[in-house]
């Protein structure tokens, strides 16, 4: 195969080691970009910290545009640093769409996690609570089901079962406990008549655990932590973050860059050798 094409994240954090340990615990080709020298040392927030970050993606995507490298890993960029390097959009999965032409969430892209215990995919992301109740939106929920469809069966070559979470206790309890249910159940509705194997909406205490136990093969979640919790809570240094949508497969660690720890040589490297791994095995079945 095609060497992965693996950036070093922001070099004040753990990117650089966890790559470095990472890599010399698996027989998987890659090239890596970037640099682990960080400007004013680990765990400092800074403008040319961001933009070291921000140049490996750049020489990542061009290697992969070249057709030099297959699937992008990237290690953790931390969000204000790359604000203060100029970057307009709140990390990669923004950043990367946009530059793969990719311009409406749900519809074209979305931020899906992959681990043995649970797949999700989010219909919101990175906003608070509120306005993620106020964009629960029937066209973008059987956008998002339908993109996810899609997407499984390009990963796993079978078209999968998804259980589309609540947003309210109990499904809403009949209206009761309010009213988004009915708008995500024409959303359902709508994934259903397009031909995909959709159900819902589900109550979210209990649609997880019956994903576990494999009755749905993905679920749709409604906002960031319904999704992230479970997934983190059962698997954590087995969960990718994947960005579906794009021409090539993107994935990365499911952790943040860990500033409080970066330099001190005891990150554990475990995340990103599952990343890398998991890449290796689904990368050449996505093809510019």
């Amino acid at each position: 195969m095609k060497p992965l094409a693996i950036t070093l994240g922001d070099p004040a954090g753990v990117g650089p080691e966890v790559v470095e340990k990472a890599l010399a615990e698996v027989n998987v080709p890659a090239r890596t970009f970037g640099t682990n020298k960080p400007r004013g040392g680990y765990g400092v927030v800074s403008a040319e910290n961001g933009r070291a970050a921000l140049d490996a993606i750049d020489q990542a995507l061009g290697a992969i545009a070249r057709g030099e490298c297959s699937g992008l890993v990237n290690a953790p960029i931390h969000k204000q640093s790359i604000a203060l390097a100029g970057c307009k959009f709140p990390g990669h999965t923004e950043l990367l769409a946009s530059k793969a032409g990719r311009k409406r969430y749900a519809h074209d892209y979305a931020m899906y996690f992959d681990s043995p215990s649970l797949r999700v995919a989010l219909l919101t992301v990175h906003e608070p609570l509120w306005s993620a109740i106020r964009r629960v939106n029937g066209e973008d929920i059987a956008a998002l089901t339908k993109l996810t469809a899609r997407e499984y069966a390009r990963l796993y070559g079978a078209q999968p079962r998804i259980g589309v979470a609540a947003m309210n206790p109990h499904a809403g309890e009949g209206g009761k406990f309010g009213d988004e249910e009915e708008e995500i159940l024409r959303g359902v509705q709508l994934a259903q008549r397009a031909g995909v194997d959709a159900s819902g909406p589900l109550p979210a205490d209990t649609l997880f655990l019956a994903a576990r136990e494999g009755k749905y093969d993905v679920v749709v979640a409604m906002y960031h932590d319904q999704g992230l919790i479970p997934v983190k809570t059962l698997d954590f240094a087995r969960s990718v973050n994947v960005t579906i949508g794009l021409p090539y497969l993107r994935v990365s660690v499911d952790h943040g860059t860990a500033f409080d720890i970066a330099g001190k040589g005891i990150a554990d490297a475990a995340p990103m050798r599952y990343a890398i791994e998991w890449a290796a095995k689904h990368a050449e079945k996505f093809t510019l």
